[in-house]
Formats: structure tokens, sequence, C-alpha cells
């Protein structure tokens, strides 16, 4: 149930999608001849916070601290690594289906990266968790570890060194389905591979799990201090990165609520 409750809060609380309700309320207001002043002025807000979202730097402040809270463990090539843990969320698995190929969405270095990492860590293994979340569009789109499993493949990463978790729907589910997989031993190391602003809710989740993992983050969306003050010139460029950074920020306080992670922003 928290699965979808989370899913359907999520998509009320995007922020291009809350400046679009807003907008759509105001309009439905203003149909009515007792509400039309307060539907002018939701219509009026919504186009504030168009601009806020869409043109200002908004996006990239809120996505920042979520980027710069856990830098990459600090892990000389060749230590021993017992196994690099990638996080699903890189596949579009009903494009996969469809055309037959990868369909890597913007979060497509979760998955580029793992060559490298292979090589530098020669004795680790390989474990992708990832199955079939929402939005699913049909009963045929393949679980996100059926691509990786033949992405992986194509990197020339042998069968024997790779491990696949494909039920999981959610972070949360990776971590659980992740431990109960590996049974890791005390002692062993494992490096949590996610996208930088993914990282904090990613590493309370797999704490709370009771499984230790270093924090190896990719697919950063900042560059630095330097830009965080720029605006954007695009209003659908400033609105994909405010969508990433609510819906982050968001997914913190659920889980959080819901006693998922131990603290609401996770420290290194």
């Amino acid at each position: 149930m928290f699965y979808y409750v989370a899913k359907a809060v999520g998509f009320v609380a995007t922020a291009s999608n809350a400046v679009f309700l807003i907008g759509l309320l105001g309009l439905l207001l203003c149909l009515r001849r007792r509400s039309r002043a307060f539907g002018c002025v939701l219509m009026g807000a919504s186009i504030v916070l168009l601009a806020v979202f869409g043109l200002s730097p908004a996006g990239n402040l809120m996505l920042a601290p979520l980027e710069d809270r856990f830098p990459p463990a600090a892990i000389a090539p060749g230590t021993d690594i017992a196994g690099i843990i990638v996080l699903g969320g890189a596949v579009d698995t009903h494009l996969a289906s469809m055309r037959h190929q990868s369909g890597l969405n913007d979060s497509a270095e979760r998955m580029t990266v793992v060559p490298a990492l292979a090589r530098l860590y020669p004795q680790a293994r390989i474990i992708f968790t990832g199955g079939i979340g929402l939005p699913s569009l049909t009963q045929n789109d393949v679980p996100e570890a059926t691509v990786a499993k033949q992405l992986f493949e194509s990197f020339g990463i042998p069968d024997e060194r790779m491990v696949f978790e494909s039920k999981s729907r959610d972070t949360y589910e990776n971590a659980q389905f992740t431990r109960d997989l590996l049974q890791p031993a005390p002692g062993q190391r494992y490096l949590l591979v996610t996208s930088a602003f993914h990282m904090p809710r990613a590493m309370g989740l797999f704490r709370k799990a009771g499984f230790d993992v270093l924090p190896y983050p990719v697919n950063y969306r900042t560059a630095g201090p330097a830009d965080d003050w720029l605006p954007f010139f695009n209003v659908g460029d400033g609105l994909r990165q405010s969508n990433v950074a609510s819906h982050e920020w968001l997914g913190l306080l659920g889980y959080r609520l819901a006693g998922r992670i131990d603290d609401l922003f996770p420290k290194p």
C-alpha cells in the first residue's frame, strides 16, 4: 500500500505537476462567479511558480545539497571489494520491451560506469537490482534486470561475476531484496552505485536494512557552486531539475515519516 500511496503523492507533489494542478484548479474556480477572484489568484500563482521552477536556479539550489551530501568513497584500485551494487532506475522498461534495445534514460551513467568499476575491482561481483516499477505501460514490459544482463554481457563481464535481483519496484525494495539475496558477511565491503541526487535516500535505506555499503555517486545534474545561481533559459530544463529535486526531497520526507530511514537527511 505504501508503494502506491507514495507514487500517487509523488505525482501530485512533483514541481511541474503541482504547478499544472494549481493552474487547473484556478481555471475551474474562475468558471464559478463566487470563486472567480480566488481562481484568478491561483492561476497567477501557477504562472509565477512556472517561472520560479522553470527559469530561476531553484532546481539547482534544491539539487546541490543532495548531490554533495555523499562524496565517492576513497578506495584504491584493486582493494578487496566484495561487490558493486548498481541500483535500477536507468532503464525505460517499456521502451526496451517494444524496441528490443537497452532503452537507457537520463540516468544511464549508473550502467555505463560498470565496465570501469569492474576493471578497477576485478574480484568484485556485479550486482544489479531493479524490476518493473510504476508507470508500467503493459504487462509485457521487461524487468530492468533483464536489460541490465544483456547490457553487462555486451560489456564483456563474465556471467559468473554477475548477480541480478528482478523483483524490486523502488529503492526500499532494492535494499531489502539485495540484502536478502547477498547475505553480506561482517567486514565485507560493497560499493553502491546510483545517481548522486539519489544517494542520500539510498544510503539511508541500505543502512536501515542493516546493509553497510560505500557510496559511489554518478550521474551528477549540477556542476558545483559556480553554477548554483545561474538561471535557465529554457523552461523545460529548469522544470526537469526541479522535478528531480522535489521528487527526492519528498521521498526523503515520506520514508522518514514511514520509519523506513532513521534520518531525514542521512549523513556520510
